[in-house]
């Protein structure tokens, strides 16, 4: 690390981080209480809204597609297909692929909650105008994509 640095920018970027970190934990709470009134988890109304919205997807891409370890992918699945809201679908073409598929039921779950979940999303981000929510959703994206080049450099 730079020993050039200033404590000040020190302090300024752990705050800029706690801010962020504590933010997120919040919106996320009263994201995910409204997703368990719906007897669900986050991670399977993620993959439902996933299937829901761009269609058929192959099991091993799922995980990538919403940020979740592939191991706990085939339980999540699981889940979703005791429940009725999906199902696997072997591809025709390719014995080592099974594609996961939204049932009708699926759909109308996601129906029912999905108008709910996005109006409660912009409910809490309303306290911000619409530019004030593109500057940050600009520099978030700055941010998070530095933050993926760092990580990909070696290590000093």
């Amino acid at each position: 690390m730079n020993s050039n640095v200033k404590r000040e920018e020190l302090d300024q970027s752990l705050k800029l981080f706690i801010v962020l970190s504590r933010a997120h934990r919040s919106i996320s709470d009263h994201v995910h209480k409204f997703i368990q009134q719906y007897e669900m988890n986050p991670t399977e109304f993620a993959v439902l809204e996933l299937l829901y919205h761009k269609g058929r997807q192959p099991l091993q891409q799922i995980g990538g597609k919403i940020l979740l370890a592939s191991g706990s992918i085939t339980y999540v699945i699981d889940k979703l297909e005791k429940k009725g809201f999906l199902e696997r679908v072997a591809c025709p073409n390719d014995r080592r692929v099974t594609y996961a598929d939204i049932t009708d039921s699926g759909k109308e779950m996601i129906e029912s909650m999905f108008p709910n979940h996005e109006l409660r999303i912009h409910n809490i981000l309303s306290v911000l105008s619409n530019e004030e929510k593109e500057v940050a959703i600009s520099l978030l994206k700055k941010l998070g994509h530095y933050a993926d080049e760092f990580v990909a450099q070696p290590e000093e």
